[in-house]
């Protein structure tokens, strides 16, 4: 039997926030790699979770086992004011990135130490 949906005006659930978590190798160089392309560190829990953020997104960091590492088709996207900062950006911390000029903006492709994909775009759109 399918679970019954309902409506959210009727759902009294509060969503206070929301956030992405992906698994990583190592804690510690997951958040310099975060901090070096522009995040900053929110909060961390010892060595078990850690969380950080720009404007519109929180990602959280859970450490695990290399083997239990996969982010799947997840890409998380960061929308930049100017790609030639975001470039300068990654070039100035060595991150490897693949430019690509699409219909909808000017990307700049990279991963994270773990292969999570990510990407800053200059969108074409207001």
């Amino acid at each position: 039997m399918s679970p019954v949906i309902t409506p959210a005006e009727t759902n009294p659930l509060t969503i206070s926030g929301t956030n992405v978590t992906i698994m990583v190798a190592d804690l510690d160089r997951s958040i310099r790699f975060y901090e070096s392309v522009g995040l900053t560190l929110k909060q961390r829990w010892e060595n078990h979770y850690a969380m950080v953020e720009t404007t519109g997104v929180t990602l959280g960091l859970h450490p695990c086992d290399e083997k239990d590492l996969n982010s799947g088709t997840v890409t998380i996207g960061f929308m930049a004011g100017s790609v030639d900062e975001a470039r300068r950006l990654l070039e100035l911390n060595k991150v490897v990135y693949r430019e690509e000029e699409g219909k909808s903006g000017h990307y700049l492709h990279f991963t994270d130490p773990d292969g999570t994909g990510l990407y800053f775009v200059e969108p074409k759109w207001e």
